[in-house]
Formats: structure tokens, C-alpha cells, sequence
């Protein structure tokens, strides 16, 4: 593979995934502080800049590795700080907080299909090239990561978004030994994406628990803008 190459595969999954990964995390700060917690909004974390989410490992190195690797792409911005005593109603709220960022990964995957809709719908080119390729390549990249973030974010163990939900429906003593797990979140992730799958393939957690409804929505969104899956 040349430079050119590589940079072209790096760059129509990093733009796509950094635009998802730090509007999924806006979304949780925007819920925040509509039900009463002014952290990420004094913060400076409701910015669209993607500096102000930027993690080095999680939006770039280890993005930039995958898709050089022709791995399947994912990462993750700064998370927003969220103070829950300082929602009006912590459990409920923290709830709903936490699924605000599947919630806008779900409607950016939208967004992105009714794009690339009219896309096909007025392209008579033939196979896109240059610029109009590589817009058409951001597009599909940036459906498939949004419904794979969303999917993924509502894993329910801690630290995703999922957990955060079991967390607030357990009884008070027991969500609150469940919210330890969080700790070792980065270690999970890494176990749950990289160490079981090598020791033990059937127990994937993407192939298996991940991958059958994301690629179900992905064939659909998909399927309704035009293109073939």
C-alpha cells in the first residue's frame, strides 16, 4: 500500500468517526445541562470544536492504526463531565443523559443516509473520482460508525452508556457496587475488543453481540438511500 493510499483510507474513517465521537459526547452535555448540571457548559465542553474533546489515543493513534490495518475503526473523545447530584433528578436523568450520545449517533446515521439519498439520486457521473469519491467514502463510513457507536455505547456494563442506564434501574445499593466496574474501564475495553476475541473467537463481542444489529441497520439505512449492501 502506498502513502497516498494510506492516507486516503485514514482519513475517510477518521473525519467521519471524529465528527460522531464528538457530537455524541456534546449531545450528553447538552442533556446535562438541560436537566440542571452546568459542568461541561462552564467547562467549555458543548463546543463543536473538536480540540476541546480531543483524546490523543482514543481520536487519533488508535483510529489512525485500525484503519491503516484495515481493522474495524472506532475510538473515543474526552468524556463530558457530568455531576449527578446536580441534575434534578439524578437517576432519572442520568439516564437520560447517557442515552443522549447513542441517540445523536442514531440521528447523524439518518442524516447521513438522507445525504447520501440525494446523493444518488442526482449523481450521473458514473463511479464517483477524486473529491465527489471521497465525499461519497466519508458518507457510508460515517452511517456504519454512527450505528456502530450507538450500538456499541448501549453495551450495558460500565463505563458505556448502556451501563450508566442499568445503573439508574438497579436498586440504589446495588448500582452503586455496579458503578465501580466503571474504574476499570479502560482495561474492560481492551479485554472486551482485543484479549477475548483471541482467546476465545466465539465470545467476540463485536462479531457476536454488536455486529448482527448494527450491520442489520447499516444493510437497511443503507438499502433505503440507494446503495447496494
Amino acid at each position: 500500500m502506498n502513502i497516498a493510499s494510506i492516507v486516503y483510507s485514514a482519513a475517510v474513517w477518521i473525519i467521519p468517526l471524529t465528527i460522531a465521537i464528538v457530537l455524541h459526547e456534546i449531545a450528553h452535555g447538552w442533556v446535562a445541562y438541560a436537566f440542571g448540571d452546568p459542568t461541561a457548559k462552564r467547562l467549555g465542553r458543548l463546543s463543536v470544536n473538536p480540540v476541546t474533546h480531543v483524546d490523543p489515543v482514543g481520536t487519533i493513534l488508535l483510529p489512525l492504526s485500525l484503519a491503516i490495518a484495515h481493522l474495524p475503526v472506532f475510538g473515543w473523545a474526552k468524556p463530558v463531565p457530568v455531576v449527578a447530584s446536580r441534575l434534578r433528578n439524578p437517576r432519572v436523568h442520568m439516564m437520560l443523559v447517557a442515552l443522549a450520545g447513542p441517540a445523536m449517533n442514531l440521528a447523524l446515521a439518518l442524516l447521513g443516509t438522507i445525504t447520501l439519498a440525494v446523493f444518488v439520486a442526482f449523481w450521473t457521473g458514473g463511479t464517483p473520482t477524486g473529491a465527489t469519491a471521497f465525499l461519497f467514502d466519508n458518507l457510508i463510513n460515517f452511517v456504519m460508525i454512527n450505528i456502530f457507536l450507538a450500538i456499541f455505547n448501549l453495551l450495558p456494563i460500565p463505563p458505556f452508556d448502556g451501563g450508566h442506564v442499568v445503573q439508574g434501574l438497579l436498586p440504589r445499593p446495588l448500582a452503586a457496587r455496579y458503578a465501580r466496574i466503571g474504574r476499570y474501564g479502560f482495561l474492560l475495553l481492551l479485554f472486551l475488543l482485543v484479549v477475548l476475541p483471541m482467546i476465545a473467537p466465539n465470545a467476540n463481542v463485536v462479531a457476536r453481540v454488536i455486529g448482527p444489529p448494527a450491520n442489520a441497520l447499516i444493510d437497511l439505512l443503507l438499502g433505503s438511500a440507494g446503495l447496494a449492501t
